[in-house]
């Protein structure tokens, strides 16, 4: 039986090419001379730490940040999860961004209970940080892709691994 997986995937390259570019538009801006603006990457913990002199210049991060992230991969910025701003040295302050990486229990169970009630003939199951889908037909199954993708727009998710 035809199968295939969903899955929610970071593309660790392309967040590290954004990060660098954004460091590099940082340094060229004349209203972040002499400024502790920047932005880094801690990989094994999956967090971005943004740091800037005020409210102000961590938005303005945001705003070359974000789009360099769109630019390499669509919809990344849904996976970032932006902590509270902090206080640090004298007027100094700093916001974590947490990438989640991996589709939850709780979206998977959404991702199942909405394929059960669209009435088409697939079994959902998860795996893990998966959701594997299985059916008869391969039509059924491309079908089960467009609902998923229509239906869930709050989170990057991936179709792949596909099995005749």
């Amino acid at each position: 039986m035809p199968s295939f997986d969903f899955s929610s995937e970071l593309d660790m390259v392309a967040l590290k090419n954004a990060i660098d570019a954004t460091g590099k538009k940082i340094i060229g801006r004349h209203d972040f001379k002499g400024t502790s603006a920047k932005v880094e990457l801690n990989e094994k913990d999956k967090v971005v730490t943004l740091f800037a002199d005020s409210d102000f210049q961590l938005n303005q991060i945001k705003v070359i940040l974000f789009p360099e992230m769109e630019k390499k991969e669509a919809d990344c910025t849904k996976r970032l999860d932006a902590q509270t701003m902090q206080k640090v040295s004298g007027d100094k302050v700093k916001q974590e961004l947490k990438i989640k990486s991996g589709i939850d229990s709780e979206l998977a169970k959404k991702i199942v209970k909405l394929l059960k009630d669209s009435k088409l003939k697939v079994q959902a199951a998860i795996q893990g940080e998966e959701v594997r889908v299985t059916g008869a037909k391969r039509d059924v199954l491309q079908e089960a892709i467009a609902l998923i993708k229509k239906s869930i727009t709050d989170f990057p998710i991936r179709s792949g691994n596909f099995r005749d």
